[in-house]
């Protein structure tokens, strides 16, 4: 029973990695358009609603997010090519030797 166990904690593992790295960035930006439009009022939605600064507000928040996790991306991807690894021991990502 104890193989069981280690073969679906590896499997949330494998999921939880898929849905931040794979899917969340993209459904991040998605719902950071939606917010701007949200914000924008009017014509840029459905309803016509009026503008909302929390949308806005809201929106390039879920931006700088997608943003961050790019530059965390292109980071360990150049890390990498240089022998060096992320280390995420403190608060801040740190550059390591492996």
């Amino acid at each position: 029973m104890s193989n069981l166990g280690f073969a679906l904690e590896g499997a949330w593992k494998v999921l939880a990695a898929g849905l931040v790295l794979g899917a969340g960035l993209p459904a991040l930006f998605a719902l950071g358009i939606r917010s701007l439009a949200w914000g924008a009022g009017g014509e840029a939605e459905d309803s016509h609603a009026r503008p909302n600064q929390f949308g806005t507000v809201l929106g390039y928040v879920l931006f700088a997010i997608v943003i961050l996790g790019v530059l965390l991306g292109i980071t360990f991807i150049v890390a990498s090519g240089f022998g060096k690894t992320i280390s995420f021991d403190h608060i801040f990502p740190t550059i390591v030797d492996k």
